[in-house]
């Protein structure tokens, strides 16, 4: 193989033909499962926005956890995709944000019921494209509330709730690992 000098200080390309081992496999199943997640058309966001503003006020970070809960954690927009949106339906005269103890609070304004009563017929419903939410945990859903949860002990916890913690993950990730070594060897079709 040639050196990274005679590549021009670019990096060579690596080719894999076919996967190998079941780490390969393993990366495989988690892109497919990852794709197609937390992302859907723009109008989705538009309309998700509206339906969920019908039914009470809502700061953007709370629309963003109800979206994500409405699907099952398969579609998690980010704060690009959500303020934008709300701007946009402010703009529109949709919605109206006023200020609520620091954060901006949402609510559906009488054109946007207006809006939402005369069209929701003819919108396709933003959750409806998740059928496997109920099936699959989300592992990663999962891993980033636990690490927000232990973000929130290192900042604010006691010594004693800091071991706590430490000794929490550590017997998780024994867990885990022992889980995954009792199991059955997985075979391929």
């Amino acid at each position: 193989m040639r050196n990274h000098i005679e590549h021009r200080g670019r990096q060579p390309r690596h080719h894999h033909p076919h996967h190998d081992g079941p780490a390969d496999r393993d990366r495989e199943r988690f892109s497919r499962r990852r794709s197609g997640r937390g992302r859907a058309p723009r109008g989705d966001v538009r309309t998700a926005v509206l339906l969920l503003l019908a039914e009470e006020p809502m700061h953007g970070y709370q629309l963003m956890q109800a979206i994500a809960d409405r699907s099952g954690g398969r579609w998690t927009p980010s704060p690009g995709a959500i303020y934008p949106t709300i701007a946009q339906l402010d703009d529109e005269g949709l919605v109206s944000v006023s200020a609520d103890a620091g954060r901006k609070l949402v609510t559906l304004t009488d054109a946007g019921r207006e809006r939402l009563a005369a069209h929701q017929e003819s919108w396709p419903d933003p959750f409806a494209g998740f059928p496997d939410a109920e099936t699959e945990p989300d592992l990663h859903r999962l891993i980033g509330q636990l690490h927000g949860a232990v973000r929130e002990v290192a900042r604010t916890g006691t010594e004693a709730q800091l071991a706590a913690t430490a000794d929490i993950l550590t017997r998780a990730r024994r867990s885990i690992y022992q889980q995954l070594a009792d199991a059955p060897e997985a075979t391929d079709a």
